[in-house]
């Protein structure tokens, strides 16, 4: 087994550096004026057309990859996934904390840099290629106007390569992004890197466009949809909707305005028909993986969403937080610090949103538990509907997702920061770990748990810990220390009301409600991998059929070219078709297969009486009244936590203090300020044995 991961990963560095080394070489004069004339005899066939050079050269080695990284990530053993999870987390130590990149790991800084550099090469060399080995001049404008022309034109095929990457950062059941220890929520930044490039590259090609049309009298070009060549009105749509995206998705309408931001960036299926129509086949078919491996994901999750989910209980924190219960399947799993989606019909027929998933698939077999902060629109009315008299509720889910593996014994100790909503993450770490203390043989880490909260019954989120059946003898092995500040408050409150005490709300089953089982993705790697290989062969199978017996008799007999924008949209359509049926018979398939197991499940689940803790580390804080630490399940928590008024916690002594450690893991979630702080301390060099990573889920 081991010989036969080395072999699938050998294979796939060999094809993705052969892949990187076409993105390399395209823009040159040697592959322009040498390699292409030559490649065309072999590839451009009456079963493929112009698109078969880039379909083979860079589609299909990146598809190839994707499948073998499902057999991959199908038979990779949990230590070697630990022992590159240890690798990983040396490798991504802080670089440097800047705005607008925000934390940047030496990794990403260097990658970054080869981008950039990529990018300046190809733009280099395209302008090479217009400027001094031909230069289209159409128009008899002047010869600057010509290169001005040119200019444009070069530069929006430089935006072109960011298409290349801009979806496999939100592709959520990437096969792809875990081969590099990525998750779609920790890779966001990529995509907004790459989309902030792509538009302005493409504003910068519009601009230029339009300023030499105005120069040369010819500005009705821009309304021009040309049937043998470019459709010039396409591209000019597509750049509306992508300017409308560009703006609504920075960040003001992103935290302040998300409905706006929402919406808006949804309008990307236009955005791509249009860009591909405005491109061509041939273009793109450079830029086919991500689009193809996305829109297979996307499939599948909404399959998964038309389910409902059997919501169990909630449970309605003193500061108005919720947590909600649900059930599962045992056999869905999933990491620490995952995330689910939801959908609640009865608030919003569209939105969906991400919460922090609390509970660990390992210690809690039928259920699984999410904390929403009421901080939105949205989830005030969710918070509304938990509230009132109810007895059940709506909700469908999507997920979970998190990363492929995640290694809490790699190293010595663990300090976790976190502020406000921030520790619900390390929630699902701490139940992790005591799921792991139950074997005597595994080192468990040190744990230091620091958190800020604004008011003293936020303390309440510490009643979310330990999970409602849990015993002091199953988490006696357990060094955990809790230090908790207050700053927005003095002292404790002398009284407090029976509402400032966590409530708990039950909810009846409905006969279309199931256990969140698994889908295809993590839990099932080998079926997604055969729905991405039989979809793209069944591509290529209708691409060559219409080409040979539709699009080529056309193209021989009349004399005349195919329709540019018919060959894209043959494209796009055929490849919609292979998606939706390959997937579909896929889903369906597994559907039946679980079955019977489903049932079994949908039946325990509406029969067992889940429990709710009578008491817990937050209430005995919040009650501000003695107790014997005896009755309390939870006293070695309460011994082992201390609480502070009034000030912030001084994370520069809390991390130089754990110099003593041999590894020490830092792991912060919360405000921007607070991970920036953090990455700063971690990065500074004076503390050697830091090892940072922070945790962010904001959009």
């Amino acid at each position: 087994m081991g010989d036969m991961r080395s072999l699938l990963k050998m294979s796939m560095v060999v094809l993705f550096l052969g892949w990187m080394f076409i993105w390399i070489m395209i823009s040159t004069n040697l592959f322009k004026n040498t390699w292409t004339p030559k490649l065309a005899k072999y590839l451009n066939t009456t079963y493929f057309g112009p698109q078969g050079i880039n379909l083979v050269l860079l589609t299909v080695p990146m598809m190839f990859i994707a499948v073998l990284s499902c057999v991959y990530l199908h038979i990779k053993k949990p230590t070697q996934t630990q022992r590159e999870g240890k690798l990983k987390g040396r490798m991504g130590r802080v670089m440097m904390v800047m705005n607008p990149l925000g934390i940047v790991t030496a990794t990403e800084l260097t990658f970054s840099i080869l981008f950039v550099a990529l990018l300046t090469w190809a733009l280099s060399n395209y302008l090479y290629l217009s400027y001094h080995v031909s230069l289209h001049n159409h128009d008899n404008a002047k010869i600057w106007q010509a290169k001005f022309r040119a200019f444009g034109l070069r530069i929006g095929y430089v935006g072109h390569i960011c298409w290349a990457f801009l979806f496999f950062p939100v592709t959520r059941a990437s096969t792809i992004l875990p081969l590099v220890g990525l998750t779609s929520e920790s890779s966001i930044k990529y995509h907004i890197w790459l989309g902030h490039i792509s538009n302005f590259l493409f504003l910068v090609h519009t601009v230029v466009f339009l300023i030499y049309w105005a120069m040369v009298n010819k500005l009705m070009e821009t309304f021009a949809w040309n049937p043998t060549y470019v459709p010039n009105l396409a591209g000019t749509i597509a750049m509306v909707i992508g300017i409308a995206m560009w703006v609504t998705s920075l960040p003001y309408f992103r935290r302040k305005k998300f409905e706006i931001f929402f919406y808006t960036h949804h309008l990307y299926g236009l955005y791509i028909v249009f860009y591909v129509l405005h491109v061509g086949d041939s273009w793109f078919c450079m830029i086919l993986p991500n689009i193809f491996l996305f829109f297979i994901d996307r499939y599948l999750r909404f399959l998964q969403s038309t389910k409902r989910s059997r919501l169990v209980s909630s449970r309605i924190l003193p500061s108005g937080n919720l947590e909600l219960t649900f059930a599962k399947t045992q056999g869905l799993q999933y990491t620490p610090t995952s995330i689910l989606f939801l959908h609640v019909p009865s608030i919003s027929k569209l939105q969906w949103h991400p919460f922090t998933i609390t509970s660990s698939s390992n210690l809690e077999k039928d259920t699984l538990s999410v904390v929403i902060r009421r901080q939105g629109s949205w989830t005030q009315k969710l918070y509304t509907h938990i509230s009132s008299t109810l007895d059940s509720l709506e909700v469908s889910t999507e997920g979970p997702y998190g990363p492929n593996s995640f290694d809490l014994s790699r190293h010595d100790s663990l300090i976790l920061v976190s502020g406000g909503s921030g520790i619900t993450p390390f929630i699902s770490v701490i139940r992790e770990l005591i799921f792991q203390s139950q074997n005597k043989s595994t080192n468990l880490p040190d744990v230091l748990l620091v958190c800020a909260f604004k008011h003293y019954h936020d303390l309440a989120f510490l009643d979310l810990i330990f999970p409602s059946d849990i015993s002091v003898s199953d988490i006696s092995k357990l060094n955990l220390r809790v230090e908790a500040y207050v700053t927005k408050e003095d002292k404790k409150p002398e009284t407090t009301d029976d509402h400032s005490l966590v409530q708990t709300k039950w909810f009846k089953p409905q006969p279309l409600d199931s256990p969140i089982s698994p889908v295809l993705g993590p839990n099932n790697f080998m079926w997604l991998g055969i729905v991405i290989l039989s979809s793209f062969v069944m591509f290529l199978l209708l691409i060559a059929i219409v080409t040979r017996y539709y699009i080529y008799p056309v193209d021989r007999n009349t004399g005349k070219i195919y329709n540019f924008s018919y060959r894209a949209l043959w494209d796009m359509f055929l490849g919609c078709v292979c998606i939706f049926i390959c997937s579909s018979v896929v889903f369906l398939w597994r559907k039946k297969l679980n079955k019977e197991g489903d049932k079994e499940s949908k039946k325990q689940v509406q029969s067992v009486n889940f429990q709710t803790p009578t008491s817990s580390p937050g209430s005995w804080f919040h009650h501000g009244r003695e107790r014997e630490l005896e009755s309390v399940p939870y006293q070695s928590i309460v011994q082992a936590t201390s609480v502070h008024f009034g000030s912030k916690p001084n994370l520069k002594k809390i991390l130089f203090e754990a110099e003593g450690s041999e590894d020490v893991g830092v792991m912060v979630c919360g405000p921007r300020k607070m991970r920036h702080e953090v990455a700063r301390i971690c990065s500074s060099g004076l503390a050697k044995n830091l090892h940072f990573e922070a945790i962010s889920f904001n959009w």
